[in-house]
């Protein structure tokens, strides 16, 4: 497991949902270009050509501004916020489930939107999203959004599977071999999310609304899940490449994953697909945000602005198999994307994906829930066997 930031703290005024957080000074102008500036990223997120000489959106950006991007990937939500916790960084592509965190430990700072001209284009559904609008400060500007897939191997699977059941459950898949340690379930406390999210479909006595509310009961249950998945898991992945690796060379051929690592294996031609079973799927809504003590903040809000540009979105969107931050990236024409590729990636099915965010002790579906701390620590235990 990747290095887990302690919240306890954190949770706890969380669980007041941030009332307590107040909006800084933020930037009122910018100044001269700093020289450089420090991201902290998922995998996939800002490319400059080396992985593929067609996605490239990094290069201009540095000889436009002067801004030399230095980049460090992480992968999993909870190495972000170590990380940004740690400081040295001045911005983060930060998921749902980070980005409450890092608001209520005043990890990150308010964002003046008016030193991004083009704020106006943002999908209007993210621009005062839950996990990025506190007390109606923005600490962030949407990125990329996107469901969590079902990956496949097409020789195994000659149909797409209808349920999730094949990664949570032992059974005989359709080429007459187990399912045993050929899946994977991913490395990080919000999978509980989707073990939660498969129950709210196959045990709807215990009334989930949402699967990142969970009273005790249901979180038992989901813990279950969870253990009864972990005798058939050959591996807990967090890094997109070794997934990658595992399904080429180690007779993966199910798992949770990202629309990344598809697109990359189909780019390879290996015989991979991808679907939202049955039950639907939880998902990721990402937002650039700028650390509370931001070293380079001119250099931050010029990245900013450029990642809301029609041509970057389109092709980070055909890149990583996601959805734009900005629509009009899927019918321009300033890039690779399509309307037609947007649609397949999920432009339409924003209301069906269930978005990462922070569980909380006070929640809102049922008053008490389990808060994060407690997924923290209680998923370590399951993939140690506990």
């Amino acid at each position: 497991m990747k290095k887990l930031f302690s919240c306890c703290s954190v949770l706890s005024i969380l669980a007041a949902q941030c009332a307590s957080v107040q909006a800084a000074d933020m930037l009122t102008q910018l100044g001269d270009p700093e020289g450089q500036v420090n991201i902290v990223a998922w995998p996939g997120y800002i490319e400059r050509g080396e992985t593929d000489k067609n996605f490239d959106w990094v290069t201009k950006f540095e000889e436009k501004t002067g801004c030399k991007v230095q980049v460090k990937t992480a992968n999993t939500s909870d190495e972000m916020v170590a990380l940004m916790n740690e400081g040295g960084f001045d911005l983060v592509t930060a998921s749902g489930d980070a980005s409450l965190r890092l608001i209520a430990g005043k990890r990150v700072q308010p964002v003046n939107t008016d030193l991004v001209p083009s704020w106006s284009k943002v999908d209007d559904r993210l621009k005062n999203a839950p996990w990025h609008t506190v007390n109606g400060s923005h600490y962030g500007t949407p990125y990329m959004w996107g469901p969590n897939v079902l990956m496949y191997n097409t020789d195994v699977f000659k149909e797409a599977p209808k349920s999730w059941s094949v990664v949570f459950e032992e059974m005989t898949l359709p080429d007459g071999q187990s399912n045993s340690g050929r899946v994977q379930a991913y490395d990080g406390p919000i999978h509980i999310a989707d073990a939660a999210n498969y129950l709210m479909a196959h045990k709807p006595e215990l009334g989930i609304k949402s699967p990142y509310e969970l009273n005790e009961d249901q979180y038992a249950a989901a813990l279950d899940l969870l253990r009864q998945q972990r005798k058939i898991v050959s591996r807990y992945w967090h890094d997109a490449f070794i997934q990658i690796d595992d399904f080429k060379n180690e007779g993966i051929v199910a798992s949770g994953s990202w629309p990344f690592q598809v697109g990359l294996l189909q780019s390879e031609k290996q015989p991979i697909g991808s679907t939202i079973p049955e039950e639907g799927a939880t998902g990721w809504a990402d937002t650039t945000m700028m650390h509370a003590d931001a070293e380079n903040p001119t250099c931050s809000y010029l990245w900013m602005e450029h990642t809301l540009s029609s041509n970057l979105q389109s092709d980070l969107s055909v890149w990583f198999g996601a959805v734009p931050s900005v629509p009009a990236a899927c019918t321009d024409g300033s890039g690779m994307q399509t309307a037609e590729g947007c649609a397949a990636n999920g432009l339409e099915d924003f209301e069906k994906i269930k978005f990462w965010t922070t569980p909380v002790s006070k929640c809102e579906s049922q008053g008490q829930c389990v808060p994060y701390y407690r997924w923290v620590s209680d998923y370590i235990g399951v993939i140690g066997g506990r």
